[in-house]
Parts: structure tokens; sequence; C-alpha cells
């Protein structure tokens, strides 16, 4: 590090920004898959749903790209360096949204419940949200990356809700 710079002045290192940008979200796919996979084929199949729900086999290839996107909108704000305004909070909202990602499964896959889905989907579409206005001014690319994210949720949200409406 050469002479007057503090560790402040530094991005987070490479392998630990690795480890804090791929591993969270890694982890909150497996999560989700656990409350899922299991119940697709018996308790979400017996649901009606509406005229615009996908295919089954959309929705891991879409999930597998938003997870990617996510994981490189997070490296990105951790290649800044940790003094910049506004990152340590734009992080932590990252992973509240994150939290609220893997929430979402188990209130409506593992629980049954569209209802505790509806309520968990309003509040991460809120998250997600912030996570883009707070990433935004910090790496305008990075706040990007989530908006394929929010507008899936947002879809996801009618779907969760149509589903609730029909059950």
């Amino acid at each position: 590090m050469p002479t007057g710079h503090s560790l402040a002045d530094t991005p987070t290192p490479l392998l630990q920004r690795f480890i804090l940008a791929v591993l969270p979200v890694v982890i909150v796919a497996f999560l989700g898959n656990l409350a899922t996979i299991p119940n697709i084929p018996t308790w979400y199949a017996s649901l009606a749903k509406p005229p615009f729900t996908p295919p089954n086999w959309v929705f891991g290839p879409a999930w597998t790209i938003l997870y990617a996107l996510m994981a490189f909108s997070l490296w990105r704000i951790l290649s800044l360096p940790r003094s910049e305004p506004g990152r340590a909070g734009a992080i932590a909202t990252f992973f509240v949204q994150l939290a609220l990602n893997a929430l979402w499964s188990w209130a409506f896959f593992a629980g049954h419940s569209p209802l505790a889905g509806l309520i968990v989907i309003v509040a991460l579409i809120a998250a997600i949200v912030i996570t883009i206005y707070r990433f935004k001014p910090l790496d305008p690319l990075a706040a990007l990356f989530l908006v394929p994210y929010l507008a899936w949720v947002i879809f996801a949200s009618a779907l969760n809700l149509a589903i609730w409406e029909l059950n």
C-alpha cells in the first residue's frame, strides 16, 4: 500500500470481494431451492394459476441469470474504496433485499402461503428499489444490473397476487 493511503482508501480485496459477492447469493439460491423444489410437483401443482403463468422450466434459467447479475452488481460496489460515501449503506441494503429474497421462497412455497409470500414480495420490491437508488450514485452500471431483477420480481408479485386471489 502506498504511503499516505489508509485501508479505507482501498476496495475490498479480490478474494474477499468474490466471497462477499458470490457466496451469499449462491446460499440464497440454494435455500430458495430447498423451499421451492419439493413443493412444485405437489402443492404448487395443485394451485389454480393465472393464464400468464410461465412454464416451470422458465424459472430456473431466469433466476440463474438474475442471481449472476445481482452478484456482479454487488461485486462492482465492493470494488469501490471502503471510504466511498454511501458504500456501506448500499451494501447493507443489498443484503436486506437478499434476505427478503430467501424469505419469499419459504413464505410462499415452504409455508404454502400465497398471502405470506405477497407480504414478503412487497417488502422485497421496496428493498430492491432502495438498493438500486443507493447503488446508482456509486456505480450506475451496478444499479442498472439490478433493473431486470426488479422487473422480474414485479412480475412475480403479480403472479403471486393472482395465485392468492384464485386460491
